[in-house]
């Protein structure tokens, strides 16, 4: 993946090191053939961004990975992750529009 992107490839082997950062975190999951993961991509890297240092926003995909998936239930793509403290605070499963995701982190923030 592009070296300058600001999201994070999650994976079952750097999960736990990325929260004992303390940050919350976003976790897309996703998958290259499906059409609605395609769609999140851009709103997932554009808000990784614009909240980089605040919160860890990342996506782990889940045929390369199919541990961290597991762990988390996943069973449909897209499905993002809001986690905070080490807890899922929301689970939002299927493609939406970036101010939901945005809505979600600032709750996160709070």
């Amino acid at each position: 993946d592009n070296k300058d992107s600001a999201t994070y490839i999650i994976t079952a082997q750097n999960f736990e090191s990325l929260m004992e950062q303390g940050l919350p975190m976003v976790v897309d999951f996703y998958a290259s053939w499906c059409s609605p993961c395609q769609k999140m991509m851009p709103i997932v890297e554009s808000l990784a961004k614009e909240y980089k240092g605040r919160v860890i926003v990342g996506k782990c995909n889940v045929d390369n990975d199919d541990e961290l998936p597991a762990m988390f239930y996943i069973r449909n793509v897209p499905t993002i992750l809001f986690i905070k403290n080490g807890k899922i605070v929301y689970k939002q499963v299927g493609a939406v529009d970036e101010a939901t995701v945005r809505a979600k982190i600032e709750l996160l923030l709070k």
